[in-house]
């Protein structure tokens, strides 16, 4: 599965082969349980999408929820999208840290952390980035970035 056509989150799970759904039902549980207050979970550019709702924050600049995290079964990988590590080095720089220390090796583009097998992701360091940045900070955050009004 490269990108869904699913519209919803039971639609993209239910699309899944067992064996894959098993895998991203656990770090959904990881990505669930350590999302904070305001974020929801949506199905967005073909994957589970955890975001900003556009009631909150309507002026991103493609009219989407501002998104903050995303999880997908692609072709040959997993892969999970941390956009709040994404620009932040001291976050980086942490993750990186926290997967040497698992012995896990990091495959990790801007924001993309890619791995092929659950036993490849420390669930506890993933879990402690998606808990790391409120809603309102990241909004902030977004705002700086774009140079928008606060």
């Amino acid at each position: 599965m490269v990108q869904s056509s699913a519209t919803t989150v039971s639609a993209y799970l239910a699309r899944l082969p067992p064996e894959r759904r098993k895998v991203i039902a656990a770090v959904r549980s990881t990505i669930r349980k350590h999302l904070p207050k305001g974020y929801k979970e949506t199905v967005g550019w073909g994957m589970l999408s955890y975001g900003v709702p556009l009631s909150r924050f309507p002026d991103t600049y493609n009219g989407q929820p501002l998104c903050y995290a995303a999880l997908a079964a692609q072709k040959h990988h997993y892969a999970v999208y941390l956009m709040c590590v994404y620009g932040n080095k001291a976050l980086e720089t942490r993750l990186r840290r926290q997967f040497k220390a698992a012995g896990k090796r990091l495959d990790m583009g801007k924001s993309c952390v890619r791995f092929k097998q659950l036993d490849d992701l420390p669930l506890d360091a993933i879990g402690e980035a998606i808990a790391s940045i409120p809603m309102e900070r990241y909004i902030d955050y977004y705002k700086r970035v774009k140079k928008l009004p606060s």
